[in-house]
């Protein structure tokens, strides 16, 4: 993700989380219940910065992370904010992730200090009871890779979970892949080359076995069987600034682009080794990642360098 804020450049060019990465989506002219969610809900209140966004279908609530408090919070429809979990080895929850079939919600944790000098960040998975906010585990994903350089830095940005409850989490920094088992066990599924640019993010689960992430302005399909295999997803255009995604209930890619002020909707008829763009979302304001509400897509408005209040808005395909 490439945004603007306090901590501007290294900050934009990798917070996203993340997202929302639903493990599938319903079949077109499948009928989806319309949540009572209003079209644009502003915060009470500034300074949480919730870059990760979701809708928690089973509660009926919009659910943030806070990039400055850690805390997750519900942001109601009057716009009051509402600690649901709140956990002091939590640094900075970026992306999350509503695991309804097992009562989780699963938090990429991390910590904005690595955004100053000298910071080394950090790379782990909080997982709490999505119903109580009670804490299951919080597993240090960087304890999983072998060898790392003294000067290693960590941050993980964004989680998905597979159909057996594996999660998968980016680590922009390491432009890591790390798979947690449903028993939390860490390990390494995946690191990409380092690239100019590169800077993993966004990533969503597919039933087919694969997963799609994102990486500055490069969507990859890998294959969890075989990471080695990764390989770029071939677009019409190039989509810069790729952030958060979330499968919409037709069955879209919806990715956020948050140097583009605009969420692409993207459909693919091989397996994901293309995609043809189906639709355009435009906002004003930098959005990093997206919810799905019902048959609606919601992008969270952070506000990343200023002291207004963040919002969560619906946007409209054209």
């Amino acid at each position: 993700m490439n945004r603007q804020l306090v901590m501007c450049g290294v900050l934009s060019a990798m917070l996203a989380g993340c997202s929302s990465a639903e493990q599938g989506a319903a079949a077109p002219g499948v009928a989806v219940d319309e949540p009572d969610v209003p079209a644009v809900i502003v915060a009470e209140r500034g300074g949480f910065i919730p870059e990760g966004v979701e809708y928690d279908t089973a509660n009926g609530r919009i659910l943030t992370g806070s990039i400055s408090e850690g805390s997750i919070f519900q942001i109601g429809n009057d716009g009051a904010v509402t600690a649901v979990v709140t956990d002091a080895d939590l640094i900075s929850s970026v992306g999350i992730e509503v695991d309804e079939e097992r009562d989780r919600l699963l938090v990429a944790n991390s910590d904005r200090s690595v955004f100053e000098e000298d910071g080394a960040g950090q790379a782990k998975l909080g997982v709490y009871r999505l119903s109580t906010g009670e804490r299951l585990a919080m597993v240090d994903l960087a304890a999983a890779v072998a060898d790392a350089p003294a000067d290693a830095v960590y941050f993980a940005n964004d989680v998905a979970v597979g159909g057996d409850g594996t999660a998968y989490v980016t680590d922009s920094r390491m432009n890591i892949v790390y798979a947690v088992s449903p028993e939390y066990e860490p390990s390494v599924l995946y690191r990409l080359r380092a690239t100019e640019g590169l800077m993993l993010n966004g990533i969503v689960y597919h039933p087919d076995g694969y997963l799609l992430v994102t990486g500055g302005s490069t969507l990859y399909k890998m294959p969890i069987a075989a990471p080695e295999a990764v390989m770029p997803v071939t677009l019409p255009e190039a989509v810069p600034g790729q952030d958060g995604m979330v499968w919409t209930a037709d069955g879209r890619l919806a990715i956020v682009s948050n140097s583009d002020n605009r969420v692409v909707a993207l459909r693919s008829e091989d397996d994901w080794a293309t995609a043809e763009i189906a639709g355009v979302a435009p906002f004003d304001v930098q959005a990093t990642t997206a919810a799905a509400v019902g048959s609606r897509i919601y992008v969270v408005h952070p506000h990343f360098g200023d002291a207004e209040p963040p919002s969560v808005a619906r946007v409209i395909f054209e």
